[in-house]
């Protein structure tokens, strides 16, 4: 019975296409991607939180003013949130800081989300809310990417470009951007 069937060309044309099939199905989904993990250890700024800095301190993207000696000031957190789920458990904290010459960087604290297939890393003019409805709201509206997600986990830097308008942008979303949806995203505040 099966040398029979396997004579047959319409046989051979079935099991190229489940093979085809299955193959771009792997390519694409990345099934394994679930159980590994990629940790990454940047060095982050030692920055001061929002709360130490003096009230004439400014918050947008404006640089700061260099100290009378010419050197820089200290980096300093200009805003920072929580992470909350998504597609994914995800935790950890992203804070935007202000470094001493006057550009900006993303850092995400503690990152802890799944792998998955072409993760991003976007600043979005959305709200960081829960639920469902969460999931595919960031590429609604404005969006900069600042880069591939390094890793799954860990402390991670991304610089902001300088022709960002930070105040436009109100949170940070770990974007999957293959099957447009985030992971995970958190408030700057």
């Amino acid at each position: 019975m099966i040398r029979r069937l396997l004579s047959r060309p319409v046989t051979w044309l079935v099991i190229a296409a489940l093979g085809a099939g299955a193959a771009v199905g792997l390519f694409w989904f990345q099934p394994w991607r679930l159980v590994t993990n990629t940790t990454v250890a940047d060095q982050l700024s030692a920055a001061d939180s929002p709360a130490s800095v003096p009230a004439a301190a400014p918050s947008s993207a404006t640089p700061p003013a260099e100290s009378p000696a010419g050197s820089s000031t200290k980096p300093v957190v200009v805003r920072e949130g929580t992470f909350v789920s998504h597609e994914h458990d995800t935790t950890g904290a992203a804070r935007l800081v202000r470094k001493g010459d006057g550009t900006h960087q993303l850092e995400l604290v503690g990152l802890d989300t799944s792998d998955g297939p072409d993760l991003r890393v976007w600043l979005t003019d959305q709200n960081a809310i829960t639920g469902t409805k969460a999931w595919s709201i960031f590429d609604d509206g404005r969006h900069v990417e600042l880069g591939r997600l390094k890793g799954n986990r860990g402390n991670q830097v991304y610089p902001v470009p300088a022709d960002v308008e930070l105040d436009s942008y109100r949170s940070i979303s770990i974007w999957c951007k293959r099957f447009s949806v985030s992971f995970g995203a958190a408030l700057l505040q």
